[in-house]
């Protein structure tokens, strides 16, 4: 009888499982795909740990969040997650994980993979959860787990290092954001483990070399590892010597106990013991040692004092959020000045970075409040340090034997915490009737001023043509349109043209000085026929955008036949002034400033390509329009042949523009071009900040006189030290220097599907993602992309000219092109 019954309901709860909770395993196999609500009955989870101590599977996104999922390994005595596939992206109850029949792992949201293993092809029968919390992929059929994993979590680390998991040199330990916004990461970088805050210009705070709590076994080389054994931190060198230990925990644990780091939302990394269940056994050891040293121990300006008490600066006690305004605006139409802060003040960045100039005091005020990024400054009286910084957090009440000051820049309107105290209020308010009738006075005799100049105006000047009228009408039709002056107004700013800063493409630049002090960069057009296009294009484009590392545009002037831009004024003038050195005396950019150039760079473009409304490419890259202020940090400029893309387009024609020698081959092969043809100006850019040099120079050897080809020819030979400036100081165990002519070499690949996109770039630079062996340039397409350049100039520039103007600097560095293609 039960023979008969049991094929009978099979079938009935074959179609019931699913409604009923699916079972839990402790190995999946290629095939495997299922979503949250499958698996609701387990609370999500679907693949167990051998001893079921870890589980893998969706978790809630937050406590208040219970319809969107995150792909997590978690531990179930405590219910703590140690892992996460998906943090930034969380995923509804009906998307899908997915192991394929071809050995990749990966996540699926509304038809698209947001994360992989990226394992295709490799050979991956099976997927597991390892008792130490490791989600590992394996291949082979023997059912071991000792073999290396083809792919495993703890080669990818969020915010958390368990018991015996390796950070290696190029992991990346990232918090999940604060209540700000604000992250925290930590690296290994210069053979040093670091911690950062994820600023604007990302700020270091701690470092394990600098903490006093570590034990030197001073043995072995360069750090390279950083491992949680037992109850203690270990950091070894490449050879596995252990060179410093940091010890978390004064109890020592069984090898069976599993702990745990966690880089929290306040910057600190918290050590504990993840228990069976219950709540964990936290470690009273912290990092860093004083609450007071992390970025967010109190809100930006306040001031942390011991015990986590947090008071807000007297000069801005009269806010009632301690706001000194928006202060990294470079707005030249609000005014700023700079406040003292409280005596016995201090900023946690200043023992970790480099100052940004040796000065006195008066000269450290000047630099930041000539520099619109600057929102404080600190000051160190005993050595002359001057630190600026665009983005602060909370300050730290210090006891210091040497004479230091902090400054604060806010917006003028502020009182710089002078509050009332009771006497003169009479005076005062008469102070006022009489201030406010004078204003009145002043304002009426102004538009007095105003409207007789507006007539004398427009007797004097003749009635613009139809052209014009058709450019005052695009220019009143853009949104966010920057400052527009008279040509008087700039004419006495320049005090007639008198200081001429260089020479462009379309003009001469000038040095002026505004009303308020401020001094900016006025380029005159000179050749308005062929320069108006570029004209509305600088105006509609750059006036639009606001980045750091792009140069502002203050306004322009559009008046008759007159077409002007105003910019900030870049102290330092143009990249290639610092590294084409015309002889050995000339002072040349150290390493270390040569870098943040060339990231400086590489973050400007980012930004136009990834995050404007719509992708611009700049296609005039080269030393000329990458700008410096007074502490050498870069600045895009020149957007007069900059050309716009929908978000939808990866490829436009246009016509050929841009300057030879930074070009990329698509522009010549009459091929489409994109923001890829801005990485691969940027490579020639960044090869030649390198090598302190022009990447064609006929004066060098036939072998060196096309740089990139030589430097393509050395990498294959190992000799990377050859292509590097021959009169830099740099350390021999920089890693930045074979990160940078690595990064220039994919840069500068000649298919463009090969080079990488400018954010990566910035990723590599900064040491946030290893840079793979850049594949060797065909020699042959060199010389062919040579020769075209050569044939253009016998048709255009080169003309009529002999073999050697073709071959010279301007031939392959420093022309112009603009036509039809």
């Amino acid at each position: 009888m039960k023979a008969l019954v049991l094929p009978l309901i099979a079938p009935f709860f074959f179609f019931l499982s699913p409604c009923v909770g699916s079972i839990q395993t402790t190995q999946l196999s290629p095939g495997f795909r299922g979503s949250e609500m499958e698996w609701i009955d387990n609370n999500g989870l679907f693949l167990l740990s051998n001893s079921s101590g870890f589980a893998f599977g969706f978790t809630t996104y937050n406590s208040s969040d219970t319809t969107s999922f995150l792909v997590s390994v978690i531990h179930q005595g405590s219910g703590t997650i140690v892992w996460t596939a998906n943090r930034d992206a969380p995923v509804s109850h009906s998307d899908e994980f997915v192991f394929d029949k071809d050995g990749s792992a990966y996540l699926k949201s509304g038809g698209d993979v947001i994360w992989s293993t990226n394992t295709s092809g490799q050979g991956a029968t099976r997927m597991e959860l390892l008792d130490s919390g490791n989600l590992v992929l394996l291949g082979g059929g023997d059912g071991s787990s000792s073999a290396s994993p083809l792919w495993q979590s703890f080669d990818h680390p969020t915010d958390t290092l368990l018991s015996g998991q390796s950070f290696t040199k190029g992991m990346l330990l990232v918090s999940d954001p604060s209540d700000s916004g604000l992250r925290y990461h930590l690296r290994i970088d210069s053979e040093d483990a670091k911690l950062f805050a994820e600023f604007a210009s990302p700020q270091l705070y701690w470092s394990m070399q600098r903490d006093a709590r570590k034990i030197d076994n001073q043995v072995g080389g360069d750090i390279r590892s950083a491992v949680l054994e037992s109850n203690s931190w270990n950091f070894y060198d490449q050879n596995q010597s252990r060179i410093w230990q940091f010890i978390v925990d004064s109890a020592e644990t069984s090898e069976n106990v599993t702990r745990m780091a966690v880089l929290d939302t306040s910057g600190s990394i918290t050590f504990s013991i993840l228990p069976s269940s219950g709540q964990g056994n936290p470690s009273s050891i912290k990092i860093p040692e004083d609450s007071c040293d992390t970025p967010e121990a109190c809100h930006p300006y306040f001031i942390c004092y011991p015990g986590i008490r947090c008071q807000c600066p007297s000069v801005l006690s009269l806010d009632s959020n301690c706001n000194p305004g928006n202060v990294s605006s470079c707005d030249p139409s609000t005014s700023f000045k700079l406040a003292k802060v409280d005596d016995g003040v201090g900023y946690f960045a200043t023992s970790f970075v480099s100052p940004s100039a040796k000065s006195n005091v008066t000269g450290c005020k000047d630099a930041c409040l000539d520099n619109c990024s600057c929102a404080a400054l600190f000051y160190d009286e005993k050595s002359g340090s001057c630190f600026l910084f665009d983005q602060i957090g909370s300050f730290k009440q210090i006891q210091s034997n040497t004479a230091s000051y902090t400054y604060i820049k806010v917006t003028s309107n502020a009182d710089g915490g002078k509050g009332s105290n009771g006497q003169g209020s009479s005076g005062s308010k008469t102070l006022m009737i009489v201030l406010i009738i004078s204003f009145m006075t002043v304002a009426v005799i102004a538009a007095l001023v105003y409207l007789a100049c507006r007539i004398h105006r427009r007797k004097k000047i003749p009635e613009p043509s139809q052209g014009s009228s058709e450019e005052d009408n695009f220019l009143e039709g853009l949104s966010g349109m920057p400052v527009r002056f008279s040509y008087r107004e700039l004419q006495m700013a320049t005090d007639d043209f008198s200081v001429k800063l260089g020479e462009g493409g379309f003009g001469s630049v000038y040095l002026g000085k505004l009303p308020d002090g401020t001094r900016i960069a006025v380029k005159k057009l000179e050749s308005i026929g062929q320069g108006k296009k570029e004209f509305r294009s600088e105006v509609s484009i750059i006036g639009s955008i606001h980045h750091i590392h792009l140069v502002k545009l203050r306004g322009f002037c559009a008046e008759g036949a007159h077409r002007l831009l105003a910019y900030e004024y870049m102290a330092k003038g143009s990249l290639d002034r610092w590294i084409f050195k015309k002889n050995q005396r000339d002072f040349s950019l150290d390493w270390d400033k040569r870098y943040n150039i060339a990231l400086g760079t590489a973050k400007g473009l980012a930004y136009l390509h990834e995050d404007c409304e719509s992708k611009i490419v700049h296609c005039d890259i080269k030393p000329e329009n990458v700008l410096l202020d007074d502490n050498y940090h870069a600045k895009v400029s020149d957007f007069g042949l900059a050309k716009l893309m929908t978000r939808e387009q990866s490829h436009v024609f246009t016509t050929l523009r841009g300057t030879r020698g930074y070009l990329a081959p698509e522009w010549i092969t009459n091929y489409a071009i994109s923001e890829k043809s801005d990485v691969y100006s940027y490579g020639m850019v960044l090869l030649e900040i390198i090598g302190g040099r022009k990447n064609f120079d006929p004066a060098e050897t036939s072998e060196k006189s096309h740089f990139p080809s030589y430097a393509f020819k050395k990498m294959e030979e190992g000799k990377l030290k050859e292509i590097f400036d021959a009169n830099l100081i740099y350390n021999d165990m920089d890693g930045r220097m074979e990160t940078a002519i690595k990064v220039a070499l994919w840069c500068i690949q000649e298919d463009l599907y090969l080079r990488p996109s400018m954010t990566k770039v910035v990723q590599m630079l900064e040491g946030l993602q290893d840079v793979p062996q850049p594949p060797t340039s065909s020699q042959l397409g060199f010389r062919l992309y040579a020769n075209a350049f050569k044939a253009i100039s016998e048709e255009g520039t080169c003309s009529g000219s002999g073999p050697s103007d073709c071959n010279s600097d301007a031939f392959l560095s420093a022309v112009r092109l603009s036509g039809p293609r």
